[in-house]
């Protein structure tokens, strides 16, 4: 039925599915329109195994992740077929879940073989591999205690992505950031980031950069923060308040290679006031 009759009052009349396999036909057909699948596998502890049928990519209403945020993430690109780093996000992962707690399903070398079997069962070359550990399915309730066990999702997802080589636009957030437990924990409870992105893009830019109460700069809603002074310093800020980024801590680690080449003089972590002045910590 058209929105525009349900605008104006006519009797909106709901589907009731008999069986499941008219449910799955129905997600067929929105499946069969799309030209090129991205999202070609998923896994899922619920049901145990990896799908490649978008239509079955789906997870449980009641699970805690989706009804009270109770779920942590983590991501690995994909490139040229092989997994990035994946060791030093999978240890990100189970902090997060620690923080969270949420034990998980299975132990790390386990999450780790999940994860490249997956990439693997999905042919993507470049992408994005993304995973989460739940609460897991059981009730509506708020507390997880009635939950019989976590749940670990992951999808791969298909998208070419390049470096970007040119300045993008930044603005300040006017959005509260969130408190240092929240921040150095990869959970799901992005809405803060949502809305920061929406408003740099109502103001036409890239990203807006959170400032601490303090004044100073802490990061971006899915960024981290560097900067190169004049006298070539390479400063970031201290991550007692903000996510650990992988590529900021990479970053870090190959710094002083840049600057035995002489191409930087020192590498920091700094506090860094919006006006540009510095402090140490």
């Amino acid at each position: 039925m058209a929105s525009s009759e349900v605008e104006n009052g006519s009797e909106f009349k709901v589907r009731v599915f008999s069986s499941s396999s008219e449910l799955l036909e129905s997600l067929h057909g929105k499946w069969g329109s799309v030209k090129k699948q991205p999202y070609p596998a998923m896994y899922s502890s619920v049901y145990g195994g990896i799908t490649l049928d978008p239509a079955m990519m789906v997870i449980p209403m009641d699970d805690h992740m989706v009804h009270r945020g109770h779920g942590v993430f983590d991501t690995a690109i994909i490139l040229d077929g092989h997994l990035y780093r994946l060791d030093d996000h999978l240890d990100r992962f189970l902090r997060s879940a620690s923080k969270a707690r949420i034990a998980s399903p299975f132990p790390c070398s386990a999450l780790r073989s999940i994860l490249i079997q997956m990439a693997t069962a999905s042919k993507c070359k470049r992408g994005i591999l993304r995973y989460w550990l739940s609460a897991g399915p059981g009730n509506f309730l708020l507390s997880p205690a009635g939950c019989p066990a976590s749940a670990f999702y992951a999808v791969v997802i298909d998208e070419d992505f390049s470096q970007r080589r040119e300045g993008v636009k930044v603005i300040t957030s006017t959005i509260t950031m969130k408190s240092a437990l929240f921040a150095t924990m990869k959970n799901v409870n992005y809405l803060p980031n949502v809305l920061s992105v929406m408003e740099a893009e109502d103001q036409g830019a890239f990203a807006s950069i959170w400032i601490d109460e303090k004044g100073y700069v802490a990061e971006g809603p899915n960024v981290n923060v560097a900067f190169i002074s004049q006298d070539k310093e390479l400063i970031l800020p201290p991550f007692d308040n903000i996510l650990s980024g992988c590529t900021a801590l990479r970053l870090l680690q190959l710094a002083p290679k840049l600057i035995e080449q002489g191409r930087l003089k020192k590498c920091k972590n700094w506090k860094s006031y919006s006006d540009g002045s510095q402090r140490g910590c």
